[in-house]
């Protein structure tokens, strides 16, 4: 059964960078299940499993665009220190969720803290990445 909108899918895989970091793998896991769903996935992700049949392999390469989006300068952010919380007190490199105008949870990373000025950065933290991915189809139901 080939896959496609709506199979239900248990697959494993391993994500890596250009530079052959892993960034996601379920090596050592239990298989990633889920429902083939647009929206489900990132979409280069969704594309690439469709027509594939259980016990299929594939390697592939995803472009930031069909991944998490190219980097967004707009999404850089300079808030005043004095609206932080004092505890944690917050460093480069720390991450939080802030939250959107519609009250959407979004991975926030600071970026650089000054006594008056902390600079955020609310891309993804993939955002700007290509993906590459080396999968292999469990089974399609």
């Amino acid at each position: 059964m080939a896959i496609e909108e709506g199979s239900k899918i248990c697959l494993e895989y391993t994500g890596t960078l250009d530079d052959g970091v892993v960034f996601d793998s379920t090596e050592g896991k239990s298989p990633m299940k889920f429902e083939m769903k647009p929206g489900s996935l990132i979409k280069g992700f969704y594309d690439a499993l469709i027509g594939m049949n259980s016990g299929d392999e594939k390697t592939f390469r995803l472009e930031p665009k069909d991944a998490y989006g190219e980097r967004d300068d707009r999404l850089l952010d300079e808030i005043p220190r004095d609206k932080f919380p004092k505890d944690p007190v917050p460093e480069p490199g720390m991450m939080f969720y802030g939250e959107t105008e519609k009250g959407q949870r979004i991975p926030t990373l600071v970026v650089k803290v000054t006594d008056e000025i902390v600079t955020i950065d609310m891309n993804h933290p993939m955002a700007g990445k290509a993906l590459n991915f080396k999968i292999k189809v469990v089974s399609v139901d």
